[in-house]
């Protein structure tokens, strides 16, 4: 028995989640954001509904691990260090070398730094907080959790790109998807809540959220996923503008006198998606807006429209699925919207019970009873899945 911290490092903020383990009890979670800036907001939320807010400089990432771990015990949720028995670090990006979660040593956190061109956004900062909580707890078992490791495995007639061969040869050009561990907490989840066992199901995982992914899953296998060699592909999204024809880049970087193909690629990860359509990145305020602002729902139907291409793909890929399976912040809690998308799907035999369908955020299946693809609603908990790998690779059973 002992406590599993689950980190989630960006390169301005510190995300964690405290559990009780085995049991898989959140003692606390919180963050530390706007780290080396002037002013850092601090959030620890813990028991029943305390929560402890403060602002102060946080200069780096090892001064935030320090708070963090600092605070915990102040507020008497650990009463030392030696409670913490594992730290779980989700790292993006772990390309063709990590099919799964792994205990770090100095060699593998030398690789995920070198994989930093996968994702220069997020392993960079994944390998500061790696490196931070080594220094502060260098024996205490560290796991890190891929986010592309669940699509590892795909077959290749799915993530290799029509280029020439040697690409992916020498310089890795294929596809790896990411939301892994939500898509793989979801699945298993699902297949509890149908009673049958995983490797028996067919199943569609759709994380729709700020980033957004769908993932097709046999036996508990990712087989094809909607985002490729980086995040920016797959389905239009919050400011990502999803598939596009490269030679509309091209196009563009010419039109708009760009000569960095990093600036073109900026506009299309942050200025793109929803935001770009309609001027806002946030699917609450574009449902309000829908009923009067045509931009507002044609950024909607381009979103469903987006989604339902996927699902079908990968439904004949599939050769069918026995459920379609909705989880992240818009999929959990616009009810709208996964009506949308049941709807354009009813061909199928997808069909939710609008009654089901208006409890959010709630563990459930939503279909009605003639459904012949069952719709299922999991809150995701990646967190938790990082917890889980501390317990499977970083205390393994004797």
């Amino acid at each position: 028995m002992g406590k599993t911290i689950a980190i989630n490092a960006g390169s301005s903020t510190l995300k964690f989640k405290l559990f009780e383990m085995p049991q898989e009890h959140v003692i606390a979670s919180g963050a530390i954001e706007r780290i080396s800036l002037d002013s850092s907001p601090i959030h620890i939320r813990y028991g029943l509904d305390y929560e402890y807010v403060e602002t102060e400089s946080v200069p780096n990432h090892l001064t935030a691990v320090n708070i963090i771990l600092d605070e915990l015990i102040k507020l008497h949720i650990i009463e030392s260090y030696d409670e913490i028995t594992g730290v779980g670090h989700r790292v993006v990006a772990g390309g063709e070398i990590f099919h799964d979660s792994v205990l770090i040593d100095e060699h593998v956190l030398h690789q995920i730094e070198g994989l930093s061109e996968y994702a220069p956004l997020h392993n960079p900062a994944n390998a500061i907080g790696i490196r931070a909580f080594k220094k502060i707890l260098p024996n205490v078992p560290a796991v890190a959790v891929f986010d592309t490791a669940f699509h590892a495995d795909m077959p290749a007639v799915n993530y290799l790109y029509s280029l020439p061969y040697r690409y992916y040869e020498e310089y890795g050009a294929r596809k790896f998807g990411a939301h892994g561990t939500s898509h793989r907490y979801v699945a298993s989840r699902a297949a509890k809540l149908m009673g049958r066992p995983l490797d028996e199901l067919k199943l569609i995982t759709l994380h729709l959220g700020a980033g957004s992914s769908i993932t097709a899953i046999n036996q508990g296998h990712s087989v094809d996923t909607s985002m490729g060699f980086t995040p920016l592909a797959g389905i239009t999204m919050a400011t990502r503008s999803g598939d596009l024809d490269p030679s509309l880049m091209a196009y563009l970087m010419k039109k708009l006198k760009i000569a960095d193909p990093d600036a073109m690629l900026k506009i299309l990860n942050t200025q793109s998606g929803l935001l770009g359509i309609a001027g806002s990145a946030d699917m609450k305020e574009l449902e309000a807006r829908c009923d009067h602002d045509p931009q507002a729902q044609l950024a909607i139907d381009i979103f469903v429209n987006r989604i339902v291409k996927y699902v079908g793909a990968y439904l004949a890929e599939l050769q069918g699925a026995d459920a379609i399976v909705i989880t992240a912040g818009i999929g959990e809690r616009d009810a709208k919207m996964r009506q949308r998308i049941a709807d354009k799907l009813s061909y199928f035999g997808v069909a939710i019970d609008p009654h089901k369908n208006q409890v959010s955020g709630v563990e459930r299946d939503l279909s009605t009873a003639d459904a012949k693809i069952r719709t299922i609603l999991i809150p995701t908990n990646e967190e938790l899945m990082i917890a889980r790998d501390v317990e499977r690779i970083g205390h393994p059973q004797v």
